[in-house]
């Protein structure tokens, strides 16, 4: 099954997912500029580096979405399937309560990475308010699609061909 292809509309700052922060609006091949550093759930850092030479699907979700929950069944299969590749799949959740979020990860059986970390993230990406949202850049950092709402399984895992994108 082929990717539905969705037109990448421009992106807004909403105060929801940005806080003070204030995304530029991002177009389809416009060059990403990554944070930093971001804190995953685990303890653990994302850095810049990690994201050189890789393709990246992120995902913006939030705990009290149904929409979400379906969703990220098809994002742990993609992530397990990336292993190995030149693709990397992070998830941010919207909610700041980590054991909240531990607890979901655990009981879903959900292993891909999550950060409560979303302004650099949601600023880096121009994220827009909807959840599930999923974001997806080729390996040399530029905004592949921005895709609102809940994906179909195949969708999902068809996202494995940006590893092969130059």
């Amino acid at each position: 099954m082929k990717l539905r292809r969705r037109e990448v509309l421009p992106v807004l700052a909403l105060a929801p997912w940005l806080g003070a922060a204030e995304a530029a609006s991002l177009a389809r091949g416009d060059a990403v500029s990554w944070p930093g550093s971001v804190s995953l759930l685990d303890g653990s850092n994302w850095s810049a580096e990690q994201w050189r030479d890789r393709a990246a699907v992120i995902v913006f979700w939030s705990l009290h979405c149904g929409f979400c929950e379906r969703h990220n069944v098809h994002v742990e299969k993609l992530h397990r399937a990336a292993a190995g590749r030149r693709l990397s799949v992070l998830s941010v959740v919207a909610e700041l309560d980590a054991d909240a979020v531990r607890r979901r990860m655990a009981q879903r059986g959900w292993t891909f990475p999550v950060t409560l970390g979303r302004e650099p993230l949601a600023a880096a990406l121009g994220a827009r308010r909807s959840v599930p949202l999923t974001v997806t850049v080729d390996r040399k950092g530029r905004l592949s699609e921005a895709i609102p709402g809940e994906m179909f399984e195949a969708d999902v895992l068809d996202l494995l061909k940006l590893a092969a994108s130059a």
